[in-house]
Protein backbone atom coordinates (compact mmCIF):
# COMPACT_ATOMS: atom_id res chain seq x y z
CA UNK A 1 0.00 0.00 0.00
CA UNK A 2 1.26 3.72 -0.57
CA UNK A 3 0.58 6.78 1.20
CA UNK A 4 0.15 10.57 -0.54
CA UNK A 5 -0.31 13.47 1.90
CA UNK A 6 -0.03 16.71 0.46
CA UNK A 7 0.37 19.45 2.87
CA UNK A 8 -1.34 22.51 1.54
CA UNK A 9 -1.80 26.43 3.25
CA UNK A 10 -5.12 25.73 3.63
CA UNK A 11 -5.57 21.91 3.90
CA UNK A 12 -3.74 18.69 4.39
CA UNK A 13 -4.69 16.21 1.50
CA UNK A 14 -4.31 12.27 1.94
CA UNK A 15 -4.97 9.27 -0.23
CA UNK A 16 -4.01 5.36 0.52
CA UNK A 17 -3.41 3.35 -2.29
CA UNK A 18 -3.82 -0.75 -2.93
CA UNK A 19 -2.29 -1.78 -6.18
CA UNK A 20 -3.88 0.84 -9.02
CA UNK A 21 -7.56 1.50 -6.56
CA UNK A 22 -7.98 4.50 -4.04
CA UNK A 23 -8.50 2.80 -0.75
CA UNK A 24 -9.10 5.65 1.54
CA UNK A 25 -9.14 9.20 1.26
CA UNK A 26 -8.77 12.15 3.60
CA UNK A 27 -9.07 15.72 4.08
CA UNK A 28 -7.96 18.29 7.41
CA UNK A 29 -7.43 21.33 8.23
CA UNK A 30 -3.73 22.33 8.06
CA UNK A 31 -2.98 23.81 11.29
CA UNK A 32 -0.30 25.35 12.87
CA UNK A 33 1.35 22.19 14.53
CA UNK A 34 1.53 20.05 11.86
CA UNK A 35 2.00 16.77 13.60
CA UNK A 36 -1.72 17.27 14.62
CA UNK A 37 -2.64 18.27 10.55
CA UNK A 38 -0.71 14.61 9.73
CA UNK A 39 -1.71 13.16 12.83
CA UNK A 40 -5.58 13.49 11.85
CA UNK A 41 -4.68 12.85 8.20
CA UNK A 42 -3.14 9.17 8.44
CA UNK A 43 -5.86 8.35 11.42
CA UNK A 44 -8.25 9.04 9.08
CA UNK A 45 -6.55 6.53 6.37
CA UNK A 46 -5.62 3.89 8.52
CA UNK A 47 -8.66 2.81 9.96
CA UNK A 48 -8.46 -0.52 10.81
CA UNK A 49 -4.52 -1.23 8.89
CA UNK A 50 -1.87 -1.17 10.43
CA UNK A 51 0.84 0.68 9.64
CA UNK A 52 3.30 -1.88 8.91
CA UNK A 53 1.45 -2.67 5.59
CA UNK A 54 2.66 0.98 4.43
CA UNK A 55 5.29 0.42 1.69
CA UNK A 56 5.79 4.10 0.73
CA UNK A 57 5.02 7.57 1.58
CA UNK A 58 5.75 10.60 -0.21
CA UNK A 59 4.58 14.32 0.87
CA UNK A 60 3.89 17.15 -1.17
CA UNK A 61 3.77 20.35 0.30
CA UNK A 62 3.73 24.13 -0.13
CA UNK A 63 5.94 24.50 3.20
CA UNK A 64 8.79 26.49 1.35
CA UNK A 65 7.25 27.71 -1.28
CA UNK A 66 4.85 30.23 0.97
CA UNK A 67 8.31 30.75 3.39
CA UNK A 68 9.77 32.71 0.30
CA UNK A 69 6.86 34.40 -1.16
CA UNK A 70 5.48 35.68 2.33
CA UNK A 71 9.40 36.67 3.30
CA UNK A 72 8.74 34.84 6.44
CA UNK A 73 12.49 33.65 7.10
CA UNK A 74 15.06 35.26 9.06
CA UNK A 75 17.76 37.42 6.78
CA UNK A 76 21.10 35.76 5.58
CA UNK A 77 24.37 37.91 4.66
CA UNK A 78 25.96 36.83 1.58
CA UNK A 79 29.38 36.04 0.96
CA UNK A 80 30.31 35.86 -2.93
CA UNK A 81 33.77 34.88 -4.30
CA UNK A 82 32.84 36.20 -7.80
CA UNK A 83 36.59 36.25 -9.46
CA UNK A 84 37.03 38.01 -12.85
CA UNK A 85 34.83 38.22 -15.37
CA UNK A 86 30.76 39.39 -14.68
CA UNK A 87 30.79 42.37 -12.72
CA UNK A 88 26.76 41.05 -11.12
CA UNK A 89 25.67 44.50 -10.67
CA UNK A 90 22.39 42.95 -9.57
CA UNK A 91 23.95 41.79 -6.06
CA UNK A 92 26.39 44.33 -5.76
CA UNK A 93 23.38 46.56 -5.19
CA UNK A 94 22.26 44.92 -2.43
CA UNK A 95 22.97 45.34 0.96
CA UNK A 96 23.12 41.92 1.94
CA UNK A 97 26.55 41.31 0.07
CA UNK A 98 30.48 40.90 0.79
CA UNK A 99 32.29 40.02 -2.27
CA UNK A 100 35.84 38.14 -1.50
CA UNK A 101 38.84 38.27 -2.88
CA UNK A 102 40.14 34.72 -4.33
CA UNK A 103 38.93 32.73 -7.76
CA UNK A 104 38.53 29.12 -9.54
CA UNK A 105 38.64 29.13 -13.23
CA UNK A 106 35.95 26.95 -14.81
CA UNK A 107 38.40 23.46 -14.77
CA UNK A 108 38.88 23.84 -11.19
CA UNK A 109 42.34 25.44 -10.52
CA UNK A 110 43.05 28.16 -8.09
CA UNK A 111 43.93 31.21 -10.16
CA UNK A 112 43.89 33.51 -7.07
CA UNK A 113 44.38 32.77 -3.76
CA UNK A 114 41.57 33.23 -1.01
CA UNK A 115 42.47 36.51 0.60
CA UNK A 116 42.54 35.43 4.56
CA UNK A 117 42.54 39.09 6.20
CA UNK A 118 39.07 39.81 4.54
CA UNK A 119 37.42 36.91 5.76
CA UNK A 120 38.92 38.54 9.45
CA UNK A 121 36.91 41.95 7.98
CA UNK A 122 33.82 39.55 6.83
CA UNK A 123 33.05 38.23 10.06
CA UNK A 124 33.06 41.88 11.41
CA UNK A 125 30.68 42.43 8.64
CA UNK A 126 28.15 39.78 9.35
CA UNK A 127 28.30 40.70 12.99
CA UNK A 128 28.00 44.27 12.44
CA UNK A 129 24.93 43.47 9.82
CA UNK A 130 23.09 41.15 12.64
CA UNK A 131 23.17 38.00 10.30
CA UNK A 132 23.11 34.58 11.46
CA UNK A 133 22.66 33.08 8.69
CA UNK A 134 25.41 33.15 6.32
CA UNK A 135 25.28 32.16 2.16
CA UNK A 136 29.23 30.96 0.47
CA UNK A 137 28.80 31.33 -2.74
CA UNK A 138 31.88 30.99 -5.48
CA UNK A 139 32.08 31.01 -9.09
CA UNK A 140 33.44 28.07 -9.83
CA UNK A 141 32.65 26.35 -6.59
CA UNK A 142 31.34 23.01 -8.31
CA UNK A 143 34.67 22.75 -10.03
CA UNK A 144 36.50 22.86 -6.50
CA UNK A 145 35.01 23.94 -3.25
CA UNK A 146 38.27 24.54 -1.57
CA UNK A 147 37.82 28.57 -1.26
CA UNK A 148 34.11 27.59 0.49
CA UNK A 149 35.23 25.81 3.02
CA UNK A 150 37.58 27.63 4.10
CA UNK A 151 35.47 30.87 4.38
CA UNK A 152 32.89 27.88 5.58
CA UNK A 153 35.36 26.84 8.26
CA UNK A 154 36.76 30.27 9.70
CA UNK A 155 33.13 31.43 10.19
CA UNK A 156 32.20 28.47 11.71
CA UNK A 157 35.20 28.69 14.08
CA UNK A 158 34.56 32.32 15.12
CA UNK A 159 30.25 31.44 15.65
CA UNK A 160 29.65 27.76 15.74
CA UNK A 161 26.18 28.25 16.46
CA UNK A 162 25.59 30.39 13.01
CA UNK A 163 24.24 28.19 10.09
CA UNK A 164 26.77 28.66 7.04
CA UNK A 165 25.36 26.87 3.44
CA UNK A 166 27.99 26.26 0.25
CA UNK A 167 27.22 26.96 -3.30
CA UNK A 168 28.41 23.81 -4.14
CA UNK A 169 26.31 21.86 -2.26
CA UNK A 170 22.98 23.86 -2.46
CA UNK A 171 23.45 24.07 -6.62
CA UNK A 172 25.65 21.64 -8.07
CA UNK A 173 25.57 22.91 -11.58
CA UNK A 174 27.43 25.80 -13.34
CA UNK A 175 25.40 29.79 -13.85
CA UNK A 176 26.65 31.33 -10.74
CA UNK A 177 23.85 34.13 -10.45
CA UNK A 178 21.18 31.08 -10.33
CA UNK A 179 23.57 29.30 -7.81
CA UNK A 180 23.86 32.34 -5.59
CA UNK A 181 19.65 32.45 -5.25
CA UNK A 182 19.63 28.36 -4.51
CA UNK A 183 22.02 28.78 -1.62
CA UNK A 184 20.36 32.00 -0.01
CA UNK A 185 16.56 30.33 0.09
CA UNK A 186 18.51 26.86 1.61
CA UNK A 187 19.95 28.91 4.03
CA UNK A 188 16.65 31.22 4.44
CA UNK A 189 14.02 27.87 4.99
CA UNK A 190 16.28 24.83 6.14
CA UNK A 191 15.44 25.47 9.51
CA UNK A 192 11.60 25.87 9.46
CA UNK A 193 12.24 22.89 6.92
CA UNK A 194 13.73 21.02 9.73
CA UNK A 195 10.54 21.44 11.63
CA UNK A 196 8.17 19.79 8.94
CA UNK A 197 10.64 17.38 8.36
CA UNK A 198 10.23 16.13 12.10
CA UNK A 199 6.89 16.56 12.13
CA UNK A 200 7.21 13.75 9.33
CA UNK A 201 9.51 11.58 10.92
CA UNK A 202 7.05 12.06 14.32
CA UNK A 203 3.58 11.24 12.74
CA UNK A 204 4.95 7.88 11.01
CA UNK A 205 6.94 6.88 13.93
CA UNK A 206 3.65 7.01 16.62
CA UNK A 207 1.74 5.46 13.94
CA UNK A 208 4.33 2.45 13.82
CA UNK A 209 4.93 3.40 10.07
CA UNK A 210 8.57 2.12 8.79
CA UNK A 211 7.91 2.85 5.41
CA UNK A 212 10.56 4.47 3.02
CA UNK A 213 9.04 8.21 3.31
CA UNK A 214 9.88 10.41 0.14
CA UNK A 215 9.09 14.44 -0.59
CA UNK A 216 8.34 15.13 -4.34
CA UNK A 217 10.43 18.15 -5.98
CA UNK A 218 9.09 20.35 -8.01
CA UNK A 219 10.32 18.38 -11.26
CA UNK A 220 7.88 15.88 -10.22
CA UNK A 221 10.27 13.86 -9.00
CA UNK A 222 11.01 12.63 -5.61
CA UNK A 223 13.83 12.25 -2.59
CA UNK A 224 13.70 10.33 0.72
CA UNK A 225 12.82 12.69 3.28
CA UNK A 226 16.21 12.53 5.15
CA UNK A 227 17.88 14.12 1.10
CA UNK A 228 15.24 16.73 1.17
CA UNK A 229 16.99 18.56 4.48
CA UNK A 230 19.71 18.99 2.23
CA UNK A 231 17.97 20.65 -0.19
CA UNK A 232 15.37 22.14 0.85
CA UNK A 233 14.36 24.58 -1.96
CA UNK A 234 14.14 21.29 -4.41
CA UNK A 235 11.02 21.56 -3.21
CA UNK A 236 9.65 24.91 -4.26
CA UNK A 237 6.49 24.33 -6.23
CA UNK A 238 6.04 20.84 -4.53
CA UNK A 239 2.00 21.28 -4.61
CA UNK A 240 1.65 22.26 -8.39
CA UNK A 241 4.14 19.32 -9.33
CA UNK A 242 1.84 16.95 -7.32
CA UNK A 243 -1.73 18.40 -9.09
CA UNK A 244 0.01 17.94 -12.01
CA UNK A 245 1.02 14.01 -11.32
CA UNK A 246 -2.54 13.61 -10.11
CA UNK A 247 -4.15 14.89 -13.30
CA UNK A 248 -1.67 12.30 -15.36
CA UNK A 249 -2.91 9.69 -13.34
CA UNK A 250 -6.37 10.36 -12.98
CA UNK A 251 -6.85 11.06 -17.11
CA UNK A 252 -6.44 8.32 -19.83
CA UNK A 253 -2.39 7.76 -20.97
CA UNK A 254 -1.29 10.03 -23.60
CA UNK A 255 -4.33 13.18 -23.07
CA UNK A 256 -3.58 16.88 -23.59
CA UNK A 257 -4.75 18.81 -20.92
CA UNK A 258 -4.18 22.20 -19.07
CA UNK A 259 -4.19 21.85 -15.43
CA UNK A 260 -6.14 23.80 -13.44
CA UNK A 261 -5.67 23.06 -9.27
CA UNK A 262 -8.12 25.39 -7.23
CA UNK A 263 -6.98 25.30 -3.44
CA UNK A 264 -7.95 27.60 -0.67
CA UNK A 265 -4.98 29.87 -1.04
CA UNK A 266 -3.79 29.96 -4.39
CA UNK A 267 -4.82 28.42 -8.07
CA UNK A 268 -2.27 26.21 -9.53
CA UNK A 269 -1.78 25.93 -13.51
CA UNK A 270 0.25 23.37 -15.42
CA UNK A 271 0.68 21.80 -18.71
CA UNK A 272 0.57 17.72 -19.75
CA UNK A 273 1.02 17.33 -23.66
CA UNK A 274 0.34 14.03 -24.80
CA UNK A 275 0.75 12.55 -21.38
CA UNK A 276 3.28 14.00 -20.32
CA UNK A 277 3.69 16.92 -18.07
CA UNK A 278 5.79 20.32 -19.34
CA UNK A 279 9.28 21.31 -17.94
CA UNK A 280 10.23 24.37 -17.38
CA UNK A 281 13.44 24.89 -19.70
CA UNK A 282 14.76 27.93 -17.39
CA UNK A 283 13.87 26.05 -13.68
CA UNK A 284 12.36 26.97 -11.19
CA UNK A 285 11.66 31.24 -11.08
CA UNK A 286 11.08 32.86 -7.42
CA UNK A 287 10.11 36.46 -8.27
CA UNK A 288 12.13 37.86 -10.67
CA UNK A 289 15.02 35.28 -10.55
CA UNK A 290 15.59 31.91 -11.77
CA UNK A 291 16.87 29.31 -9.72
CA UNK A 292 18.81 25.90 -10.24
CA UNK A 293 15.94 24.01 -9.08
CA UNK A 294 14.58 21.79 -12.01
CA UNK A 295 10.71 22.45 -11.82
CA UNK A 296 7.63 21.79 -13.67
CA UNK A 297 5.83 24.51 -15.83
CA UNK A 298 3.60 26.26 -13.14
CA UNK A 299 2.21 29.24 -12.11
CA UNK A 300 0.29 29.91 -9.05
CA UNK A 301 -1.89 32.56 -9.13
CA UNK A 302 -3.13 34.11 -5.64
CA UNK A 303 -6.27 33.69 -6.17
CA UNK A 304 -8.25 30.76 -4.17
CA UNK A 305 -11.82 29.86 -2.84
CA UNK A 306 -10.59 31.14 0.76
CA UNK A 307 -9.31 34.41 -0.52
CA UNK A 308 -10.68 37.61 1.45
CA UNK A 309 -13.49 39.45 -0.40
CA UNK A 310 -14.20 43.04 0.78
CA UNK A 311 -16.17 46.38 -0.83
CA UNK A 312 -14.04 48.88 -1.71
CA UNK A 313 -16.23 52.08 -2.45
CA UNK A 314 -18.93 50.53 -5.30
CA UNK A 315 -16.48 47.82 -5.96
CA UNK A 316 -15.84 44.31 -5.10
CA UNK A 317 -12.14 43.26 -4.68
CA UNK A 318 -10.49 39.84 -4.01
CA UNK A 319 -7.06 39.71 -1.82
CA UNK A 320 -4.71 38.00 -2.19
CA UNK A 321 -3.99 36.66 0.88
CA UNK A 322 -6.42 34.34 3.26
CA UNK A 323 -7.15 34.63 7.05
CA UNK A 324 -9.26 31.71 7.44
CA UNK A 325 -11.72 29.48 6.56
CA UNK A 326 -15.35 30.64 4.33
CA UNK A 327 -17.40 32.44 6.37
CA UNK A 328 -19.86 29.89 5.72
CA UNK A 329 -17.84 27.63 7.59
CA UNK A 330 -17.14 29.81 10.47
CA UNK A 331 -14.51 31.98 9.20
CA UNK A 332 -14.50 36.05 9.74
CA UNK A 333 -14.53 37.36 6.29
CA UNK A 334 -16.58 36.80 3.15
CA UNK A 335 -14.88 34.46 0.28
CA UNK A 336 -15.67 33.32 -3.24
CA UNK A 337 -16.51 29.85 -1.35
CA UNK A 338 -19.06 31.45 0.35
CA UNK A 339 -20.60 33.09 -3.55
CA UNK A 340 -20.61 29.83 -4.38
CA UNK A 341 -22.42 27.93 -1.26
CA UNK A 342 -24.97 31.04 -2.25
CA UNK A 343 -25.34 29.98 -5.63
CA UNK A 344 -25.85 26.35 -5.17
CA UNK A 345 -22.64 25.36 -6.75
CA UNK A 346 -21.00 23.75 -3.57
CA UNK A 347 -22.88 21.91 -0.75
CA UNK A 348 -19.38 23.15 1.86
CA UNK A 349 -20.83 25.03 4.89
CA UNK A 350 -23.77 26.43 6.19
CA UNK A 351 -25.99 28.33 3.48
CA UNK A 352 -27.67 30.68 5.93
CA UNK A 353 -24.04 31.86 6.26
CA UNK A 354 -23.31 31.99 2.77
CA UNK A 355 -26.27 34.42 2.58
CA UNK A 356 -25.30 36.54 5.40
CA UNK A 357 -21.80 36.82 3.81
CA UNK A 358 -23.16 38.21 0.35
CA UNK A 359 -25.73 40.68 2.17
CA UNK A 360 -23.00 42.00 3.89
CA UNK A 361 -21.08 42.98 1.00
CA UNK A 362 -24.13 43.70 -1.09
CA UNK A 363 -26.28 45.56 1.37
CA UNK A 364 -24.62 49.20 1.32
CA UNK A 365 -24.10 49.21 -2.42
CA UNK A 366 -27.48 47.82 -3.05
CA UNK A 367 -26.92 45.01 -4.83
CA UNK A 368 -28.81 41.33 -4.14
CA UNK A 369 -27.00 38.28 -2.54
CA UNK A 370 -27.19 36.64 -5.83
CA UNK A 371 -25.37 39.67 -7.96
CA UNK A 372 -22.83 39.89 -5.39
CA UNK A 373 -21.85 35.96 -5.94
CA UNK A 374 -22.35 36.17 -9.17
CA UNK A 375 -19.60 38.89 -9.33
CA UNK A 376 -17.15 37.59 -7.22
CA UNK A 377 -17.45 34.52 -8.95
CA UNK A 378 -16.62 36.41 -12.44
CA UNK A 379 -13.69 38.16 -11.03
CA UNK A 380 -12.31 35.01 -9.67
CA UNK A 381 -12.80 33.31 -13.66
CA UNK A 382 -11.46 36.87 -15.09
CA UNK A 383 -8.26 36.10 -13.10
CA UNK A 384 -7.72 32.77 -13.60
CA UNK A 385 -8.65 33.01 -17.14
CA UNK A 386 -6.19 35.77 -17.79
CA UNK A 387 -3.08 34.84 -15.51
CA UNK A 388 -3.69 31.14 -18.24
CA UNK A 389 -3.79 33.17 -21.32
CA UNK A 390 -0.35 34.67 -20.09
CA UNK A 391 0.91 31.37 -19.17
CA UNK A 392 0.03 30.10 -22.70
CA UNK A 393 2.57 32.94 -24.00
CA UNK A 394 5.26 31.47 -21.83
CA UNK A 395 4.23 27.64 -22.24
CA UNK A 396 4.22 28.47 -25.97
CA UNK A 397 8.15 29.67 -25.63
CA UNK A 398 9.20 26.00 -24.32
CA UNK A 399 10.96 23.94 -26.69
CA UNK A 400 9.30 20.87 -25.49
CA UNK A 401 6.20 22.89 -26.31
CA UNK A 402 7.33 23.53 -29.70
CA UNK A 403 8.49 20.25 -30.84
CA UNK A 404 4.90 19.19 -29.23
CA UNK A 405 3.38 21.22 -31.85
CA UNK A 406 5.20 20.18 -34.45
CA UNK A 407 4.00 16.53 -33.77
CA UNK A 408 0.57 17.49 -33.69
CA UNK A 409 1.68 19.25 -37.19
CA UNK A 410 -0.66 22.30 -36.92
CA UNK A 411 -0.76 25.00 -34.10
CA UNK A 412 -2.78 24.00 -30.93
CA UNK A 413 -4.11 24.46 -27.91
CA UNK A 414 -4.82 21.75 -25.60
CA UNK A 415 -8.45 21.68 -25.48
CA UNK A 416 -9.31 19.94 -21.72
CA UNK A 417 -9.56 21.50 -18.81
CA UNK A 418 -9.15 19.79 -16.45
CA UNK A 419 -9.82 20.82 -12.70
CA UNK A 420 -8.85 19.43 -9.22
CA UNK A 421 -9.03 20.96 -5.66
CA UNK A 422 -11.83 21.83 -3.54
CA UNK A 423 -12.86 24.87 -5.72
CA UNK A 424 -12.85 23.11 -9.27
CA UNK A 425 -16.54 21.93 -9.47
CA UNK A 426 -17.54 25.18 -8.86
CA UNK A 427 -15.33 27.15 -11.26
CA UNK A 428 -13.89 24.98 -13.60
CA UNK A 429 -16.99 24.37 -15.97
CA UNK A 430 -16.78 28.26 -16.64
CA UNK A 431 -13.07 28.48 -17.48
CA UNK A 432 -13.03 26.17 -19.58
CA UNK A 433 -16.30 27.71 -21.51
CA UNK A 434 -14.39 31.35 -21.28
CA UNK A 435 -11.65 29.60 -23.13
CA UNK A 436 -13.62 27.49 -25.86
CA UNK A 437 -12.39 24.13 -24.06
CA UNK A 438 -13.85 20.93 -22.42
CA UNK A 439 -14.16 20.88 -18.84
CA UNK A 440 -13.19 17.46 -17.02
CA UNK A 441 -13.61 16.73 -13.40
CA UNK A 442 -12.04 13.40 -13.06
CA UNK A 443 -12.73 11.33 -10.03
CA UNK A 444 -11.11 12.16 -6.34
CA UNK A 445 -10.58 15.53 -7.68
CA UNK A 446 -10.51 17.18 -4.49
CA UNK A 447 -7.26 15.04 -3.02
CA UNK A 448 -5.72 14.63 -6.52
CA UNK A 449 -2.96 16.20 -5.29
CA UNK A 450 -2.44 13.64 -2.73
CA UNK A 451 -2.49 11.31 -5.58
CA UNK A 452 0.17 12.81 -7.28
CA UNK A 453 2.07 12.60 -4.56
CA UNK A 454 1.35 8.69 -3.91
CA UNK A 455 2.17 8.20 -7.36
CA UNK A 456 5.09 10.29 -7.95
CA UNK A 457 8.49 7.67 -9.31
CA UNK A 458 11.96 8.94 -7.46
CA UNK A 459 14.16 10.80 -10.01
CA UNK A 460 18.07 11.27 -9.24
CA UNK A 461 20.51 12.96 -11.48
CA UNK A 462 23.95 13.08 -11.80
CA UNK A 463 26.43 16.04 -13.69
CA UNK A 464 30.16 14.85 -13.96
CA UNK A 465 33.10 17.08 -15.51
CA UNK A 466 35.88 15.13 -16.83
CA UNK A 467 39.24 16.80 -17.61
CA UNK A 468 41.99 14.37 -19.48
CA UNK A 469 44.45 16.65 -19.48
CA UNK A 470 44.73 17.03 -15.67
CA UNK A 471 43.51 13.39 -15.41
CA UNK A 472 40.67 14.42 -12.80
CA UNK A 473 36.74 14.03 -12.59
CA UNK A 474 34.16 15.61 -10.80
CA UNK A 475 30.74 14.62 -9.45
CA UNK A 476 28.82 18.17 -8.99
CA UNK A 477 25.92 16.81 -6.96
CA UNK A 478 28.40 15.46 -4.32
CA UNK A 479 31.03 17.88 -4.21
CA UNK A 480 33.32 15.43 -5.05
CA UNK A 481 36.74 15.45 -7.07
CA UNK A 482 39.07 12.33 -8.12
CA UNK A 483 41.23 10.75 -10.07
CA UNK A 484 40.55 9.06 -13.62
CA UNK A 485 42.65 5.40 -13.85
CA UNK A 486 43.40 5.76 -17.65
CA UNK A 487 42.26 6.84 -20.83
CA UNK A 488 38.58 7.95 -20.98
CA UNK A 489 36.71 8.49 -24.32
CA UNK A 490 32.84 9.92 -24.74
CA UNK A 491 31.44 6.75 -23.70
CA UNK A 492 33.66 6.13 -20.76
CA UNK A 493 32.65 9.16 -19.62
CA UNK A 494 28.97 8.72 -20.18
CA UNK A 495 29.42 5.35 -18.39
CA UNK A 496 31.48 6.84 -15.10
CA UNK A 497 28.68 9.37 -14.93
CA UNK A 498 26.33 6.67 -14.92
CA UNK A 499 28.14 4.55 -12.80
CA UNK A 500 27.96 7.94 -10.09
CA UNK A 501 24.18 7.80 -10.54
CA UNK A 502 23.92 3.94 -8.92
CA UNK A 503 25.93 4.78 -6.40
CA UNK A 504 23.60 7.77 -5.13
CA UNK A 505 20.84 5.50 -6.00
CA UNK A 506 22.46 2.79 -3.56
CA UNK A 507 23.01 5.28 -0.96
CA UNK A 508 19.47 6.65 -1.50
CA UNK A 509 18.50 2.90 -1.21
CA UNK A 510 16.17 3.72 -4.46
CA UNK A 511 17.84 0.91 -6.44
CA UNK A 512 14.88 -1.01 -7.46
CA UNK A 513 13.35 2.04 -8.83
CA UNK A 514 16.23 2.40 -11.32
CA UNK A 515 15.25 0.75 -14.75
CA UNK A 516 16.68 3.25 -16.93
CA UNK A 517 19.36 5.95 -17.20
CA UNK A 518 18.81 8.85 -19.94
CA UNK A 519 21.58 11.18 -20.67
CA UNK A 520 20.27 15.00 -20.65
CA UNK A 521 23.33 16.85 -21.40
CA UNK A 522 26.49 15.85 -23.39
CA UNK A 523 29.31 17.95 -23.84
CA UNK A 524 32.95 17.58 -25.60
CA UNK A 525 35.48 20.40 -25.96
CA UNK A 526 38.85 20.00 -27.11
CA UNK A 527 41.57 21.61 -25.19
CA UNK A 528 44.15 22.91 -27.43
CA UNK A 529 47.89 23.58 -26.80
CA UNK A 530 50.51 25.25 -29.37
CA UNK A 531 48.37 24.23 -32.14
CA UNK A 532 47.69 20.44 -30.80
CA UNK A 533 45.07 18.92 -28.79
CA UNK A 534 46.18 17.55 -25.23
CA UNK A 535 42.91 16.58 -23.49
CA UNK A 536 39.39 17.20 -23.34
CA UNK A 537 36.90 17.88 -21.36
CA UNK A 538 33.61 15.88 -21.09
CA UNK A 539 30.55 17.44 -19.41
CA UNK A 540 27.75 14.81 -19.07
CA UNK A 541 24.25 14.31 -17.12
CA UNK A 542 22.20 11.44 -16.95
CA UNK A 543 19.08 11.16 -14.77
CA UNK A 544 16.34 8.64 -14.27
CA UNK A 545 12.96 9.80 -16.08
CA UNK A 546 10.36 11.78 -14.55
CA UNK A 547 6.97 10.10 -14.50
CA UNK A 548 4.07 8.41 -12.26
CA UNK A 549 4.10 4.60 -11.05
CA UNK A 550 0.77 3.97 -13.10
CA UNK A 551 -2.65 5.05 -13.40
CA UNK A 552 -5.29 5.17 -11.21
CA UNK A 553 -8.27 2.72 -11.90
CA UNK A 554 -6.19 1.36 -14.97
CA UNK A 555 -7.07 -2.21 -13.81
CA UNK A 556 -2.98 -2.67 -13.31
CA UNK A 557 -1.02 -2.39 -10.58
CA UNK A 558 1.35 0.15 -9.09
CA UNK A 559 5.29 -0.06 -9.74
CA UNK A 560 6.48 -0.77 -6.34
Amino acid sequence: MLIGIDVGGTCTDAVLLDGGAVRATAKVETQDDLLLSLGDALDNLLKGIPGKQIQRVVFSTTIVTNLIAEKKYDPVGLLLLPGPGRTLMEFRQQEDVFFLTGAIDYRGREIIPLAEDELVRAVGWLEEKGYQRVAVVGKFSTRNNAHELRVAEYIKQQHPDWQVEMGHRAGGRLNFPRRIVNTLLTCATRDKYRYFANAVRDAMARRDIGADVFILKADGGTLPLVFSEQVPVETIFSGPAASTLGVQALTPPGETSLVVDIGGTTTDLALILSGQPLLASRGAKIGDRYTQVRALSVRSVPVGGDSVVERVGKELIIYSERVGQAYCLGGPLPTPTDALRYMGMTQIGDADRAREAMQSLGDPMGMGPMEVAHNIVNLVIDTIVSEIQQMFVEWEQEPAYRVWEVMQKKKLRPQNVVGVGGGAAGFVPQIAARLGCTPILPPYAPVANAIGAAVARPTLQVSLLADTERQIFIVEEEGYQGRLSGRLDEIGAVELAKSWLMKRAANMNLLEYVEEIEITNRDVFNIVRDWRTTGRLYHISVQTPRGILGHIGSGGRLIK
